[in-house]
């Protein structure tokens, strides 16, 4: 059943994303362009980029193999792949109706010579192999060349099929579909250094799944509180440490960080480390808590350092020093005056990513 929630004292971009009724108004879902680009993501050679948009599609791109002989150059990528990875619905039960939109996109290191990825609506996430095929079988003994079942009575002799060549096809098949694992909407996936396992965040709790298991996922956060008139921020986004399997972070809505560790308990309410810069009060605001938000944390690869984003600016933290971050860029500070209109037009909700280079520059 649904949760009866008072959102006039959530923040802004919780109720944003909800579409719930509040003070007697009902925001109208408005229809968007299917072709618009909601994630894109590399896969961990570079040589595979996957898009997802808010029609429910995947198209993964192939850099030209030209381009990887040069490094510096600017890498061509051309059509790969497309598939359809969510459909519309609608949840009976809550009257909700779930887009097609894709949320997040994450790749799976290759251990063959197929690739994996993870795909995540609002709801639900799937687990998608992608494979090539060049060559097809011939000869078969109890098969006609169409595949059609051959009159036993006319095989007289057994014969060994071979492979012959075809044109490369690229075959995408679903292997998993993880669902029924949140109450709010999906905002992040993350797969755990150890291949086994990834994590999901939604705007109150982050779960744990276990790659071949569909149908059971741990609640490893939950920041629900018992009255939801109670409830000051909202878990925006959630990653991996890249090599403790134990180690993992969520940002927040009140644009603090949050590192926890698995081995202290099952449930992760109460964090090892807490990453917070201390608000200027000459700056304070009536926007000062919509721009602190956090919409985006990604670990280096040396997993010594964390990338956040916010509305105006990235912030780069090292994970020994959580007073205050080593180095502020300033993205988008000629909006500051601004802020008035962006707030009425409800651009001051839209939320950023952030990433790191290959080497961590």
């Amino acid at each position: 059943m649904g949760e009866d929630v008072d959102t006039r004292k959530i923040n802004h971009s919780f109720l944003r994303d909800h579409n719930y009724v509040t003070e007697g108004c009902l925001d109208i879902i408005t229809t968007s362009n299917a072709d618009i680009i909601s994630t894109v993501e590399f896969n961990h050679t570079g040589e595979l980029l996957a898009t997802g948009d808010k029609g429910g599609r995947v198209v993964i791109f192939q850099r030209e193999p030209e381009c990887k002989n040069e490094p510096c150059s600017q890498g061509e990528y051309n059509v790969y792949s497309t598939f359809q990875s969510h459909e519309p619905e609608f949840d009976y039960l809550k009257s909700l109706e779930i887009e097609e939109k894709i949320n997040k996109i994450k790749w799976l290191p290759q251990q063959n010579a197929a690739h994996s990825l993870l795909s995540t609506n609002d709801k639900t996430i799937k687990l998608w192999k992608i494979s090539e095929r060049d060559k097809r079988p011939e000869g078969y003994n109890l098969k006609d060349e169409e595949g059609k079942l051959k009159d036993l009575s006319t095989v007289t002799s057994l014969q060994v099929p071979v492979l012959k060549p075809m044109d490369l096809m690229v075959e995408v098949s679903p292997r998993r579909i993880f669902s029924n694992g949140h109450t709010y909407h999906v905002n992040s996936i993350s797969v755990n250094s150890d291949c086994e396992t990834y994590m999901s965040a939604d705007d109150l709790r982050i779960n744990l799944w276990h790659l071949a298991i569909t149908d059971r996922s741990f609640n490893i956060v939950d920041i629900k509180p018992a009255n939801m008139e109670d409830l000051t921020e909202v878990i925006t986004a959630a990653e991996f440490h890249p090599y403790h399997c134990n180690l993992f972070v969520y940002s927040s809505s009140k644009g603090s960080l949050r590192l926890c560790d698995m081995r202290a308990s099952a449930l992760c309410d109460k964090h090892c480390k807490l990453y917070e810069e201390p608000e200027d009060p000459s700056n304070r605001s009536f926007f000062s808590e919509i721009i602190s938000s956090v919409s985006d944390v990604k670990f280096s690869h040396s997993g010594r350092y964390m990338l956040t984003r916010d509305y105006l600016t990235v912030k780069v933290w090292d994970l020994n020093m959580e007073t205050k971050p080593i180095e502020t860029y300033q993205v988008h500070d000629y909006l500051r005056s601004k802020l008035c209109s962006l707030y009425e037009n409800d651009c001051i909700f839209d939320k950023f990513e952030c990433a790191w280079n290959g080497s961590d520059r």
